[in-house]
């Protein structure tokens, strides 16, 4: 979450955030056979698809985003 500013035509400033854009998706783990269901970003997305699944999941459990799956 980032935080800045609405800024209109007359350069009037207001504060906004920028949320992160999220999506739960379903993704299926072909080493046991079954979908996990995950909340992940557009650029989460990309990286499962670059480095599969399974290794995703390995490096989120041992940085502790994520207790098991």
């Amino acid at each position: 979450m980032m935080v800045g500013n609405n800024v209109s035509h007359s350069k009037r400033r207001t504060k906004r955030v920028f949320l992160p854009n999220l999506v739960t998706k379903k993704f299926f783990l072909q080493e046991e056979n079954r979908w996990i269901t995950l909340k992940v970003t557009a650029a989460g997305m990309r990286t499962i698809n670059k480095n599969g699944l399974k290794a995703v999941l390995e490096k989120a459990k041992t940085k502790g985003f994520i207790a098991n799956y």
